[in-house]
């Protein structure tokens, strides 16, 4: 068989019917599918494909996205829509597609990536590893109505309350890891727009203003197969969360089950009295390193600390990643620069599992992605890049 010869670029309009295509063949096609060609150049949205004797084999798109992380806000390429034509797999599209993707990605400023894969080892090959993931869980709702009524007031929300809603989401997010900001180019809605994608989105309110809010859509019909659908529940206070589970908690007798978008260790199962609490869907979430001194210099360190590490990586399909790093932390900053050689070593899975705070040193020692230098230090790693959960609450 002759070798084939693929060619990578970024896609224009004139791709997009046969873009499209390639993606009602891999996610599925939609029920009722759109008339209109839509235009692939769309904000915040980087595509590429890869190409045989100018035929679309494969594409993929960088989704641009800042995620918090350590206590910053971090550049992040969102790998989404990655397909490659079912004649096609297993023939040389899919490394130059992704090579590429990850190469315009870092070029243009972000230092992760991200993506939820379908098959984890492929994605694995270019360095990403599993750190979380984003659930849906199935509780009785019921349950949330013996959640208890808390104190604050909630009222429906209106336009003029979106900005105090996102400061919420905020201040919860920047405390995580992981979650997206839902700030940037890639999220463009309007207040209108935001509030017109719920039946109902429900805020708390104490003596301070808005102090949490639920955004809910209503299921079709009632009775046994009718539902509750919790995109957010999020608050900054105990009585802001058990006064909003009591709104949601009220349609139990016409919607008996709530489904709650969720992940990690949710403060809402904390005031949940009974053990319902099924996940019944789990999309997995991988991250990468793009960038190293770009994600390790944005690391907000612990306030006081005067730190010097170092680390090598080996083995990351961006080659020129490989090599050895200094990390100089000092006083809640962190500077990462070349050095000539250093004692610990991470693969780019470790450095990825580290970074995110999914794994303490011990563990990644435990599974062969971190090895050499003191074990001495290797609580002052765990400490530099843990105590924040892990949080994933979009999908894209």
């Amino acid at each position: 068989m002759a070798a084939v010869t693929v060619s990578v670029r970024p896609l224009t309009d004139d791709d997009a019917a046969v873009s499209r295509q390639l993606g009602f063949e891999a996610f599925g096609v939609p029920p009722t599918p759109p008339a209109a060609i839509s235009t692939l150049p769309q904000p915040g949205h980087h595509w590429f494909g890869a190409f045989e004797d100018g035929e679309l084999v494969a594409r993929m798109s960088d989704r641009e996205f800042d995620s918090w992380f350590a206590g910053a806000a971090v550049p992040t390429a969102g790998l989404a829509s990655v397909t490659v034509a079912a004649e096609h797999r297993g023939r040389g599209a899919f490394s130059p597609l992704i090579l590429t993707g990850l190469r315009a990605a870092r070029e243009r400023g972000a230092v992760i990536s991200t993506l939820f894969p379908t098959a984890p080892r492929i994605y694995r090959r270019f360095g990403y590893e599993l750190i979380s993931a984003h659930d849906t869980v199935s509780v009785p709702t019921q349950v949330l109505a013996d959640a208890g009524a808390g104190s604050a007031r909630t009222r429906r929300a209106g336009e003029d309350d979106v900005e105090g809603i996102r400061d919420v989401y905020d201040g919860w997010a920047a405390a995580q890891n992981g979650p997206l900001t839902r700030r940037g180019v890639s999220y463009p809605l309007s207040s209108a727009d935001f509030l017109g994608r719920f039946t109902g989105v429900t805020v708390a309110e104490d003596a301070d203003g808005i102090s949490g809010f639920v955004s809910w859509t209503r299921s079709d019909g009632y009775g046994e197969e009718a539902s509750m659908q919790v995109r957010d529940l999020i608050a900054r206070t105990p009585e802001g969360y058990r006064s909003l589970l009591a709104v949601i908690g009220s349609f139990a007798g016409v919607a008996p089950t709530t489904l709650i978008d969720t992940s990690g260790d949710d403060l809402v199962r904390l005031f949940v009295p009974t053990l319902h609490w099924q996940v019944v869907h789990s999309a997995p979430y991988m991250l990468k390193i793009l960038d190293i001194p770009g994600a390790l210099g944005l690391v907000v360190s612990p306030p006081g600390w005067k730190k010097e590490l170092s680390f090598a990586l080996k083995g990351d399909v961006l080659t020129d990643n490989d090599g050895a790093y200094g990390l100089s932390v000092d006083d809640g900053s962190v500077r990462c620069a070349r050095v000539e050689k250093a004692e610990r070593s991470f693969s780019p899975h470790g450095l990825a599992l580290a970074y995110a705070g999914a794994q303490s040193c011990a563990n990644l020692r435990a599974i062969g992605h971190l090895s050499g230098g003191d074990l001495a230090e290797d609580p002052a790693w765990d400490a530099l890049f843990g105590g924040r959960q892990l949080h994933i609450r979009d999908d894209f």
